[in-house]
């Protein structure tokens, strides 16, 4: 088993070595800044910016400063007056259009994504078979009739031939056969699947190539409404729709615009009335500055960066809101096999009965194993020639005449006759009870060693088979379900965040309740079925819990469409991916850890970014109010109560409001980089990231205006502006 860890811990590596390198690709890549910028001002479109209640009340400020500068530069006799409103109306345009460049850097993130799915789209032909007969073979699925046509000349229902070196011509699931297919071009990964009927690995993609083998495919979608297609559109942001989480943040922005609209305007009777009037265009720079241009300019940009972070993970979110409600899980269902443990159970131990040799035992183990190609068979093979000494060729006589016994489900048992008609050896390994059952029959009786040997390995978490020769109980192997390494420390820091996490096994009560205890899960459902898990996920989802789970079969359709945060294995079946609201494309169950850390972090960033912004509003008040308001009620040229307001010291009312109004865009482009990359996720509970987000984001939020305004306002000072 040490040989093992190796191989373990190298591929960990890979997978992180290969998240880090995708993670690590620039922000502002110049083949995405170019179109990002075209498309800023593209946006400008009055249609589009309605969608952003905010920046549309800024852009409707940026033309009337505008209308109303141009009038002043022509009618104005200095100009000055006109430079200063020009001033203002440019400010406000760069606004907007910072905000569409986030917006824009985004969606063209995920718009290079789509283009290299589009790429994988080829206009390849398919072999149509008209008369297809399941189970006729290859020769006779040729003979039958294949015709030669378009891909997209296929639909849902017909059957297709492909044998190795051609491509997948759409979306489908493997009737017959089975096949090394290479879905690199969708998953990016090298490393060739198997793709087989009958099973959980049915399905394939289209544009996807078969490296061996051939495989009838029945087609499961029409032209344009492929898995890729879908994919296309996802990432590319079109079929993007608000969480409701997202909605309601933009009520409340919205909400506060509206408020502080109706303030703006109030204030323009009551400076009349105190003798000091004050221009629409200050008036438009106020309202700008007070209502919550930076989270209202970054919102869009946050949801889709978490969409696209999804993507960077391999990970297809069918919408905003599987991602974020993957970020509000309270509970994490975990299939236990493939997930928590490595999935291939290992030969690890051989527990022999009295009178019998460890020897004996392990050449009948390895005996009745030699035909068995699954892992735990050759693990058995590997145990006894590597730990008992026993030579790869011992016994290779007597197999000419042996008659391997296959494992049944039925039966559960396997086994090796030698001899003719196996007149003279028979070995069984299998279940138990049904091992036990053999003995009985073959006249024999098992020793009351066997039972506690039994128990004990079940009792630790492993599989014990017992191996039987010509009707005597030789001994027990011991076959450990290996936890995989670091899973436990992972677990421990969702329980951190405040998830609880639940494994699923069919396995008994005894070998759920060791592996749990081994990895650290918090809770564990033995036996499971579908209607268990689906009992389960109503539960906890009846306590007000939001609920995330895996899933490759359609056994697990049901599941997947209950749970709030569904995630199918691109390798499973058809059924599975359409029940779930996200498909992992490199089919590896424990990334519904990662997808729950990506969650956390779109949620996390929202509400700093949130927090900074409000706070950031707060202390442009003092920034803007004393300078604007400074000079009401003055009298014999003493400034007027208000101007004691002006904590910062700015020069004048003009510099004033144009820091402010430049910081206010500036801010905006500075934060991108968070709102497209994301705080950093740290498993801590929601108590301690509100006091975090209140001590950075909003004390930064307003000691960054005081710093910035104040900046702005002796370079603008310096340059002559008074």
């Amino acid at each position: 088993m040490a040989s093992n860890s190796p191989t373990i811990n190298n591929d960990e590596q890979a997978k992180e070595a290969k998240r880090a390198s995708q993670q690590a690709r620039p922000l502002f890549q110049p083949e995405i800044v170019g179109p990002a910028i075209a498309e800023s001002f593209k946006k400008l479109d009055p249609r589009v910016q309605l969608r952003n209640p905010v920046m549309f009340v800024v852009e409707v400020g940026a033309l009337i400063t505008t209308i109303i500068g141009i009038r002043d530069l022509f009618g104005a006799p200095a100009g000055e007056a006109a430079a200063f409103v020009l001033a203002i109306a440019v400010l406000l345009w760069l606004t907007v259009v910072f905000a569409n460049f986030a917006e824009a850097i985004a969606e063209g993130r995920g718009r290079a994504q789509a283009d290299a799915l589009r790429k994988t789209k080829t206009q390849t032909s398919a072999r149509k078979l008209d008369n297809p007969q399941i189970g006729s073979g290859l020769t006779a699925a040729i003979r039958s009739g294949a015709r030669e046509v378009a891909a997209p000349q296929l639909r849902k229902g017909d059957v297709v031939l492909i044998e190795a070196g051609g491509i997948i011509p759409g979306d489908g699931d493997v009737v017959e056969g089975v096949a090394s297919v290479d879905e690199s071009a969708i998953t990016g990964e090298s490393a060739p699947v198997i793709r087989e009927s009958g099973g959980d690995r049915s399905a394939v993609t289209g544009g996807t190539r078969v490296l061996s083998d051939w495989i009838k495919v029945q087609i499961t979608s029409n032209p344009g409404e492929t898995f890729l297609d879908r994919m296309i559109a996802l990432v590319e942001g079109a079929q993007r729709q608000k969480t409701p989480n997202e909605i309601a943040l933009s009520i409340l922005i919205n909400g506060l615009t509206i408020i502080f609209l109706l303030a703006t305007v109030t204030l323009l009777p009551f400076a009349i009335y105190s003798g000091k009037p004050i221009s629409i265009t200050i008036l438009i720079a106020l309202l700008v500055c007070l209502i919550p241009t930076t989270i209202g300019g970054l919102l869009s940009t946050i949801g889709i960066a978490g969409m696209d972070r999804m993507v960077q993970r391999n990970v297809l979110a069918m919408s905003g809101r599987a991602v974020e409600a993957a970020g509000d899980v309270d509970t994490l269902l975990l299939d236990k096999t493939g997930t928590i443990t490595i999935g291939a159970r290992q030969a690890v131990d051989f527990v022999t009965m009295p009178g019998v040799s460890a020897t004996q035992l392990a050449q009948a183990a390895r005996l009745s194993s030699l035909s068995d190609e699954t892992p735990e068979g050759r693990s058995i093979v590997v145990l006894a020639e590597g730990k008992y000494g026993i030579a790869a060729d011992e016994g290779s006589s007597l197999l000419a005449n042996a008659e391997f016994i296959p494992f049944s489900a039925t039966t559960r048992i396997s086994g090796v006759n030698f001899g003719s008609n196996g007149s003279s050896r028979q070995i069984r390994k299998g279940a138990a009870d049904a091992v036990r059952r053999y003995v009985q029959e073959a006249g024999g009786t098992a020793p009351a060693e066997l039972e506690p040997a039994v128990n004990e390995i079940a009792r630790a978490g492993a599989t014990p088979l017992v191996v039987a020769e010509n009707g005597k109980a030789l001994g027990v192997i011991n076959l450990k379900d290996i936890v995989k390494p670091g899973i436990r420390e992972r677990f421990e820091e969702l329980r951190r965040s405040g998830i609880r996490t639940v494994m699923i096994t069919g396995d008994n009560r005894l070998t759920a309740a060791a592996i749990a205890a081994e990895a650290g899960v918090d809770d564990f459902l033995a036996e499971a079925t579908p209607e268990n898990k689906l009992s389960l996920i109503r539960a906890e989802q009846a306590k007000g819990k939001l609920v995330a789970m895996t899933g490759d079969g359609t056994n697990d359709a049901p599941a997947l469409a209950q749970a709030d945060v569904g995630v199918a294995m691109n390798t499973g079946t058809m059924a599975a991916k359409e029940a779930g609201n996200m498909v992992d494309l490199d089919s590896d169950p424990t990334k519904l850890i990662e997808i729950v850390k990506v969650g956390k972090q779109m949620l996390m960033t929202r509400g700093a970014l949130t927090t900074f912004s409000i706070s950031n509003d707060v202390a442009k008040y003092f920034a803007i109010l004393p300078a604007v308001f400074g000079g009401i009620y003055a009298m014999e040229g003493k400034p007027g109560p208000l101007a004691a307001l002006n904590v910062m010291g700015l020069t004048s009312a003009t510099t004033a409001i144009l820091s402010a109004v430049i910081f206010n865009a500036l801010i905006i482009i500075a934060l991108v980089p968070l709102a497209l990359k994301g705080l950093e996720y740290k498993p801590i509970g929601a108590a301690a990231i509100l006091r975090r987000n209140l001590l950075i984001y909003g004390l930064g939020g307003i000691v960054a205006p005081f710093v910035g305004i104040k900046i702005i306002d002796l370079i603008l000072t310096v340059l002559g502006v008074k």
